[in-house]
């Protein structure tokens, strides 16, 4: 087929994310925001009181700390007796903070669980749906092992994202917004130190934390490229093989994910020295509180200054030691998680670039209806009745009907698959009702364009395709697609059995119905030999299946749909001589009473064709029968005879 050949993500894709700036990544996080809380609002709200409660419940641990500090020292100036009572009922209330902190973490946990794979599924839903509407020019512009990395690798950088991510980022957030109260509830000279190093801190994950981003963004952009390239290696493995490659397929492959390798490793270097880096700041500033705070103590001149209004003691200073550690650690936290989230942007950027894919545009207002005919009135019945007719509604409100007949015909059709590059160059022709018109020529003449351009998968830029009198762009696409059947010359089966396979043709076929196609196409005597006859399980594509015998399947399918007009493009190019001719029969069955396109090398299977249409350079250069175009000795001579000059 003439089309253009794009790279793993196709014309425009470019580096993605590798660039990307911090509003579309802010961009990102909102949109990712909206879709949460439209689905799951409630069950949010409910996630972050308990992320509150337990945080609470963590971090309140220096604080009765500094309570229990308090009722020693005055048990050992006043007696045990006199503060026995206040000291079990701290215990207490540690115990019950404590329980609350930890049930609620456990159903925080439990929620965001079910939460997140409920979110994946709508989104990998509402992924193939909208992949569905694609038109076909976009599978034939991107790496097929790409458009898969968006279900996986992406999405799976999401599922961190919601479910690791954001409430450790939450937590850890509230947790130092509540240590901060704390300190200065104890202390504000001590607090104003612990700034100090937060500020330092701030510095490090800036210089550090954007350079691991960069990386972080540029890895999951190679992620998709080196399964991009694995897809079409293992789905070209015969090819390979054959031409004996795997060493050159090695060499590429290196190239490949040495690349992927080197962003990788850059952006875990980063993000590997981040950690320490924090960590020692963290250790540091542990000591400096330490040391200042003693010495603060013994001098005895430094008034405290606190919310709490309590002297500068033990009781002070021993719990700030433990909160400026967990301090620090969450700010580690932090700075941690924020790598995740970069990489969690760039893959949610990527599955969101995939659903905002404008999808395959149809302004037909045309539909194919059941008819019937009586005294040449056409009417709309809902039964099958074995006719079709077009639904035309007019401006006026009216609705007018005309017979399927089957009749196309193209008129200065010019047509390129990119802008200065034109495949068809004011190609004209017509097909009765019935007739079979064959497509012969050099490969990259245009042929199989032209059948493309009949079922819509591409749009004509210049001239006109009318079907049955209709202009084909009035036509809703689903209603003429389904007004053609169309075997490829690459055939595809789906796992399933044999009978799905057919029944792929028409899904409310019957089983009668399949066999009776099968038969139709010849294929019925090869299926009753299969070890579960039309039950058997076809997988890979039927692999368990010669070439011939999956052609055969694909012909039988269309012949399921019972459809007026039939495109075949080398339909019979995989099967044998011998199994040729007895398709050739079934395939004559098939094509009776039809408007039939055929596509072929083998010039043998398209002799008895009412038109044969020569193409070179995307000009139809001879027309005529085949008796005619071998009287006129011209291009098609050559081609049946091998003759060239």
């Amino acid at each position: 087929m003439n089309k253009p050949m794009g790279g793993p993500h196709g014309p425009g894709r470019g580096p993605g994310m590798m660039g990307a700036k911090p509003e579309i990544q802010k961009g990102v996080f909102s949109r990712l925001m909206k879709m949460l809380f439209k689905d799951y609002g409630g069950q949010l709200v409910i996630v972050a009181i308990c992320i509150v409660l337990s945080t609470i419940g963590s971090t309140s641990s220096s604080l009765f700390l500094n309570k229990f500090i308090i009722i020693i020292t005055d048990g050992m100036k006043k007696g045990w007796d006199a503060v026995s009572g206040s000291f079990v009922n701290t215990i207490l209330m540690m115990i019950g903070v404590t329980v609350v902190g930890i049930i609620a973490s456990v159903i925080h946990t439990q929620i965001m669980a079910g939460l997140t794979q409920g979110f994946l599924n709508k989104m990998r839903k509402r992924m193939f749906s909208l992949m569905e509407k694609l038109p076909i020019r976009y599978f034939d512009t991107h790496s097929h092992g790409d458009i898969m990395s968006h279900y996986t690798n992406d999405i799976d950088t999401m599922r961190q994202l919601i479910s690791q991510s954001l409430p450790a980022m939450f937590t850890s957030a509230l947790t130092i917004t509540v240590l901060v109260i704390y300190m200065l509830y104890l202390s504000v000279w001590m607090t104003m130190i612990v700034f100090a190093a937060v500020i330092l801190m701030m510095v490090v994950v800036k210089k550090i934390g954007g350079q691991s981003s960069k990386y972080f963004l540029r890895q999951q952009k190679a992620i998709g490229k080196t399964e991009g390239y694995i897809e079409e290696m293992i789905s070209g493995q015969k090819v390979v093989k054959v031409f004996n490659h795997e060493e050159e397929n090695c060499k590429d492959f290196d190239k490949i994910n040495n690349q992927l390798f080197d962003e990788s490793s850059k952006a875990n270097s980063f993000a590997n020295i981040m950690m320490p880096i924090m960590g020692n700041i963290g250790n540091i500033l542990y000591v400096a509180i330490a040391f200042i705070g003693g010495v603060m103590i013994l001098s005895g001149n430094v008034k405290n200054i606190s919310l709490s209004g309590s002297p500068l003691n033990l009781a002070v200073v021993i719990p700030f030691i433990n909160m400026t550690r967990t301090f620090t650690q969450n700010i580690s936290q932090v700075s941690q998680h924020m790598n995740s989230i970069v990489m969690a942007l760039a893959g949610s950027k990527r599955v969101f670039d995939f659903i905002d894919g404008e999808p395959e545009k149809d302004e037909g207002y045309v539909t194919l209806v059941n008819a019937k005919e009586e005294n040449g009135k056409i009417t709309e019945c809902k039964e099958r009745t074995g006719e079709w007719a077009w639904k035309v509604p007019h401006s006026d409100g009216s609705i007018t009907y005309t017979k399927l007949m089957g009749d196309v015909r193209m008129e200065n059709m010019t047509f390129g698959y990119e802008k200065g590059k034109t495949v068809l160059h004011d190609v004209t022709l017509f097909a009765e009702p019935g007739q079979k018109v064959a497509f012969v020529g050099a490969t990259g003449a245009g042929k199989t364009t032209i059948t493309n351009l009949i079922n819509r998968f591409y749009d004509v830029e210049d001239g006109k395709i009318r079907y049955d009198g209709i202009n084909i762009n009035k036509i809703k696409k689903d209603d003429l697609r389904r007004s053609l059947g169309i075997v490829l010359q690459d055939t595809n089966l789906f796992t399933g059995t044999v009978m799905d396979n057919i029944r792929y043709g028409k899904l409310d076929a019957t089983d009668e119905e399949c066999v009776k196609a099968a038969k139709l196409a010849n294929a019925d005597e090869f299926i009753s030999i299969l070890p579960d006859g039309y039950d058997t399980m076809l997988t890979s594509n039927g692999a368990n299946l010669s070439q011939g015998q999956r052609q055969l399947i694909a012909i039988a399918r269309a012949a399921v749909a019972d459809p007026p007009v039939m495109i075949l493009d080398e339909a019979t190019s995989s099967i044998d001589t011998r199994t040729e001719a007895i398709v050739q029969s079934g395939m004559d069955a098939l094509m009776k009473g039809r408007t039939v396109f055929v596509i072929a090398h083998r010039l043998s299977t398209i002799h008895n064709s009412d038109v044969i249409m020569v193409l070179e350079h995307g000009r139809i250069i001879e027309r005529g029968n085949h008796d005619k175009l071998m009287e006129e000795k011209g291009r098609y001579y050559q081609l049946y005879t091998g003759s060239f000059d």
